[in-house]
């Protein structure tokens, strides 16, 4: 699904993250979006900062993900979302939850762009 996702997925990039996505046909019905996070070891080479960063991530998306996911609903579709942090340092949780809110609006405004047909 990774490899499809990174050949096949559209991007765009609000900083610090950017964001790469396609509709999918996933194997549960219970959640409506696959989500992955990643931190470059380059820029980070301390795990316990790459880890923190992630976590801050993932926390920020739980908080912010539940307009996305009634879009998803609505649509009856699915989808594959991964999040690549960019920055050099590390962003503080405000900062972080904001850009997650302004990213998940993203996604819904070109969630309503998607044919109907385009489920892989």
């Amino acid at each position: 699904m990774i490899e499809t996702l990174f050949r096949d997925g559209k991007a765009f990039s609000v900083f610090p993250y950017r964001v790469i996505f396609m509709p999918a046909r996933l194997t549960t019905e219970k959640y409506p979006v696959q989500a992955g996070f990643s931190v470059s070891s380059r820029r980070f080479p301390n795990a316990v900062d790459r880890n923190r960063i992630k976590r801050l991530g993932r926390e920020c998306y739980r908080l912010e993900k539940q307009a996305l996911y009634d879009a998803l609903q609505a649509q009856s579709t699915q989808m594959a979302v991964f999040f690549i942090y960019t920055d050099k340092k590390i962003a503080d949780f405000p900062t972080l939850r904001h850009k997650f809110s302004v990213i998940l609006e993203k996604l819904v405004k070109e969630l309503n762009k998607w044919p109907a047909d385009s489920v892989q």
